[in-house]
């Protein structure tokens, strides 16, 4: 379910309590995490994280007038959700030769917590479903200016 908030805390203040902490949880991680030149703002009816456009000028094809779109979180109807583009990165039919991805499943999967994920989207119902501290450390191995390698690869295919 998309939001008409315009800040995050617009955001996080329309959500039922249960899942205000649940993704204040994931926020938090996801900001500790996160490198320096992402950007934290509303993008698509979700908190986004985002390489702006006074590091990467040329912005999100899609929309150029857009920050680069790197990671998002938010509730949605039946599930709240965690988008990472930057493992989506190099996938072709669902099946990916990124590295990156490769060592999340794996992690995720020693982990013991059951991974519910799409092509770039973690669903979850409630904080104790996801490993938070594999989500961190993926966050950490792409750096934007990295993330920003990746995309422009993915985008010469």
């Amino acid at each position: 379910m998309q939001s008409n908030a315009t800040i995050v805390s617009d955001y996080l203040a329309y959500l039922p309590p249960d899942r205000r902490v649940a993704i204040e949880t994931v926020r938090k991680v996801i900001v500790a995490n996160l490198d320096k030149d992402y950007e934290e703002g509303m993008q698509y009816g979700m908190i986004g994280y985002y390489v702006p456009h006074r590091v990467y000028p040329a912005g999100y094809h899609a929309d150029p007038k857009l920050g680069l779109p790197f990671a998002g979180l938010a509730s949605q109807k039946n599930y709240m959700s965690v988008y990472l583009m930057g493992l989506y990165c190099g996938c072709v039919e669902g099946v990916s030769d990124n590295r990156l991805m490769q060592w999340f499943r794996e992690a995720w999967a020693k982990s013991g917590k059951k991974l519910d994920m799409g092509k770039a989207c973690i669903r979850f119902k409630n904080v104790d479903d996801l490993a938070l501290d594999v989500l961190g450390e993926a966050l950490r191995r792409l750096p934007a200016k990295k993330y920003i390698s990746e995309y422009e690869k993915a985008r010469m295919r």
